[in-house]
């Protein structure tokens, strides 16, 4: 499928409906909005303010509901005072995203929306985002998972047509390894860390990860923290805040996902980065062959338990990838 033939899957499925989206003005949340705004009947963006974001998220937000001249509501929940979020278990994006998205969904029925999604795309299931069973839960729509819309895909749609959108749209409590407790102090530190680098670089995404008396800092343009001597006014600075050694992340961030899989004569393999619940997954499938606690077996694709994929039979790439990517969404990760 090319491009537009995705993007002409998602209007079908927002046209003429009363769209509720989970909005954060980040990409995927962006385009959704555009593309309603084009051909849905109505089109309300709620956005979840937790306290936890990045500076000017929410005015960014406002700011591109304004300019698609949609409805906006903003939801406060103030996450410093659950505990439970506070002790930052593995299971944390599960939990967080579940209050967010039964906020979400409350205000979507208030005002009359029926038809609620968010912004996963496909390329979002072969992350480790465990979020994602809160959207399989709570029944939000998924049009860019269905029309197998990776994050390539919709950057390349979103420059093409020069719509705005935000880069820094991550809770910043993903900064905190999990089974450390998030405090306050913490995320003042990271955001006040990160804010010095966007404003003393051409970095448009940052993450500064908190391990106590280290800070690895992670960005898009490595160059422009190396070059003119940068990195020693940022090492500085970070010093400053609390941090006695600070390391930089050789690995650039790039945000622009997209899939492949290893491909060679007919057959292809993918691990994915978590495990598999058999059991969950098994129920969303049809045609199975044979399966136990550990695979399940369909004419040619072999699921197993630890996150790997196999797939065999196929005439080309192509042809692979597709059904790779149609299996991806009947798979049911564990936490």
């Amino acid at each position: 499928m090319t491009l537009e033939d995705k993007i002409s899957i998602v209007k079908d499925i927002l046209r003429d409906r009363k769209v509720a989206i989970g909005f954060s003005g980040g990409a995927d949340s962006t385009l959704i909005a555009y593309l309603s705004c084009e051909v849905a009947k109505d089109t309300l963006a709620v956005t979840v303010d937790n306290h936890l974001l990045p500076r000017g998220f929410i005015e960014n937000a406002k700011k591109a509901c304004e300019g698609f001249g949609i409805m906006h509501e903003v939801v406060d929940i103030d996450f410093y005072k659950s505990e439970e979020f506070l002790k930052n278990s593995p299971e944390r994006c599960f939990s967080c995203r579940e209050v967010m998205y039964s906020a979400i969904e409350r205000v979507a029925h208030e005002n009359g929306f029926d038809f609620i999604c968010d912004g996963n795309n496909i390329s979002d299931l072969v992350a480790d985002r465990p979020g994602i069973l809160v959207t399989y839960e709570k029944g939000f729509n998924t049009p860019f998972i269905e029309a197998k819309l990776t994050s390539a895909d919709i950057h390349e749609y979103l420059d093409k047509k020069a719509v705005a959108y935000s880069r820094s749209t991550t809770c910043l409590a993903t900064r905190i390894p999990t089974n450390t407790p998030t405090t306050k102090e913490k995320i003042d530190r990271i955001g006040l860390c990160e804010d010095h680098i966007l404003d003393n670089t051409e970095c448009e995404i940052v993450k500064v990860r908190d391990f106590g008396e280290t800070g690895i800092v992670e960005v898009d343009k490595i160059d422009e923290i190396l070059s003119e001597d940068k990195f020693k006014q940022i090492n500085d600075a970070l010093k400053a805040q609390g941090f006695k050694k600070v390391c930089l992340n050789l690995s650039p961030i790039d945000d622009n996902e997209h899939i492949t899989i290893d491909y060679e004569e007919g057959s292809f393999s993918y691990s994915l980065p978590f495990a598999i619940d058999i059991e969950s997954t098994k129920d969303q499938m049809e045609n199975i062959i044979s399966y136990d606690e550990e695979k399940i077996k369909l004419y040619n694709i072999t699921i197993h338990d630890d996150g790997l994929i196999e797939g065999h039979d196929f005439e080309d790439y192509d042809k692979a990838l597709d059904c790779f990517m149609d299996t991806l969404q009947k798979i049911r990760r564990k936490i």
